[in-house]
């Protein structure tokens, strides 16, 4: 399927204030272009996952997190679902307290909160006074979120590589560390070893990772919650409940009400 391309709102030089916001509905299959801005940006979404490239780094940004890049890191992005987006852009000296590198910032309720008001009401740039008061408590937010390298980090590890390669096409593979290292002819210590040093998390809370993300694209098809429990090799729906509540604060049926996703 060939890719919609899509390009930014501003003009790079002539940002439209201090803090402004683009909100954008993406059709499925949308990628932006290599670019950087003259401004840092944060990019949020309300369902699906946002794929981002940054300074060699691949986030997969479910919509509890967001990806901060700061000003010129140039940066492409990917929406393989349709989602709604936001980006939140500051200008210097307003970006000064955030990381002057991409990284993902976690999303909490008061952002959320905020960040929908704005979109709801069509806000690009704060012109009332309660609009600026609005947006001084959510650069707050921003500039005190808990902050995380990659949401699912990636590696070209020779040993690594392979395993997750698979784990992308094939989600569900329950295949045991120790199985892994039989398969691609090492110890299961030395693959922990790798694990840690290059995806800085132990192998299970990787695949965990993976599989909330499997997770939001079944949730978005309509699959009941024992389905998809089942399809992520879970004998019972509770262990997928308490997985989905660790990344996501709230349990799948809550975040598909949410987001208004009938079952199928």
């Amino acid at each position: 399927m060939m890719s919609k391309i899509y390009r930014p709102l501003f003009d790079d030089d002539n940002p439209p204030g201090d803090i402004f916001f683009g909100h954008e509905v993406f059709l499925p299959n949308t990628t932006t272009q290599k670019h950087k801005h003259s401004w840092g940006q944060l990019q949020l979404i309300n369902g699906g996952i946002l794929e981002l490239h940054a300074e060699g780094k691949h986030f997969l940004s479910p919509s509890e997190y967001a990806v901060w890049v700061p000003a010129g890191i140039e940066h492409e992005s990917h929406m393989r679902r349709s989602m709604n987006y936001c980006s939140m852009n500051i200008i210097q000296p307003l970006a000064i307290r955030l990381p002057n590198y991409a990284c993902l910032l976690e999303v909490d309720p008061i952002v959320s909160a905020i960040i929908n008001s704005l979109r709801e009401r069509c806000v690009s740039v704060p012109k009332t006074p309660e609009d600026h008061r609005l947006v001084r408590v959510l650069l707050d937010q921003v500039i005190n979120a808990k902050e995380h390298q990659q949401f699912l980090p990636t590696s070209d590890d020779k040993l690594l590589k392979p395993i997750l390669i698979e784990l992308e096409k094939n989600p569900t593979n329950n295949k045991t560390l120790a199985q892994w290292a039989k398969t691609i002819h090492t110890t299961e210590r030395t693959l922990a070893r790798h694990c840690q040093d290059k995806l800085g998390m132990s192998f299970t809370e990787w695949r965990q990772r993976r599989k909330y993300v499997y997770s939001l694209h079944l949730l978005r098809k309509g699959l009941s919650i024992k389905e998809i429990a089942l399809t992520l090799g879970y004998h019972q729906a509770s262990p997928f409940i308490t997985l989905f509540k660790k990344h996501a604060n709230c349990t799948p049926e809550q975040y598909r009400q949410r987001l208004g996703i009938n079952q199928a």
